[in-house]
This record gives C-alpha cells, structure tokens and sequence, in this order.
C-alpha cells in the first residue's frame, strides 16, 4: 500500500506543477493569427487596417500576413491602394513590421507570374507555398484564420 500512496503523490505533484506551468504560459502568450491576402486590390487596404486595430486592442498578438495571387502586389515596390492612389503601402507595412507582424510571399506565384524577388519591399519574407503555409500555421501551429 505504502508504493501506492507515493506513486499517486507523486502523480499528484507533477499534475500541479503542470497545471501552473500551463496557467503561466496561457498567462504571458498572445495569439497567433495567420492574415491571408491573395487579393489585394480588395483585401489589402482593408486588411492593413484590421491588422493595425488588432494590435491596437491587443498588442501581444503574433501576426503572419501570408500572401499569394495576386494578394502579393501590395508588397512590391511602389504599390498603391488601387482605389485611392494617395494610400501608398509601404509606410504601413513598415509601421506594422515594426510591430512585430511579419509578411510572407508565395514563391509559387512568383514564378507563375515572373516575379522577382527584387521587386518586392524589403518588409517581405518569402514562402515556398502560401497555402502551404496558411495551413501549417492553421494545423502545426494553431493559428486563427482571418481573411480581410
């Protein structure tokens, strides 16, 4: 009876020292969304501005911008909202990049669309596959989805 009553304190200790471990992680971590823009004549704007205001209200989020189609055009040099010439997109990719937001390009749609990688804001990281990588940071890494 004895090893039974010290196998289940034991059992008893590790259940409480995780249980905290797990409180203090939930505590101290954000979430994590994943952005997915493959439009951006009408979802890049919009979706800047959704970012801006997430942060806004909750500031420890971690942020992917993942971007494919013709969702990568925002990123490149020079580009502007099509709608209003004088919303240029860099300064806001740089402000939320600053921000910890990171932004990533679809290499596929790089070659599919003979892009360089050259045109694109320095602001931009590159991924062998957006939807690739919307689902692994969906499945592997439980991020919320959000599409602008």
């Amino acid at each position: 009876m004895k090893p039974f009553r010290q196998i289940r304190s034991i059992l008893l200790g590790l259940s409480l020292i995780l249980s905290c471990a797990l409180a203090s992680v939930s505590a101290h971590a954000g979430d994590n969304v994943v952005y997915h823009i493959d439009d951006a004549a009408a979802q890049a704007t919009k979706g800047l501005r959704n970012i801006r205001n997430h942060l806004d209200v909750l500031p420890d989020t971690q942020i992917t911008v993942v971007t494919h189609a013709n969702g990568v055009d925002f990123l490149m040099e020079g580009a502007h909202d099509a709608k209003n010439s004088n919303i240029e997109y860099a300064p806001l990719v740089s402000a939320l990049k600053a921000r910890g937001v990171k932004f990533e390009v679809c290499e596929i749609t790089l070659r599919n669309r003979n892009l360089k990688k050259e045109q694109f804001t320095f602001d931009a990281d590159f991924t062998p596959s957006g939807v690739a990588r919307i689902g692994e940071l969906q499945f592997r890494q439980r991020y919320a989805y959000i599409k602008p």
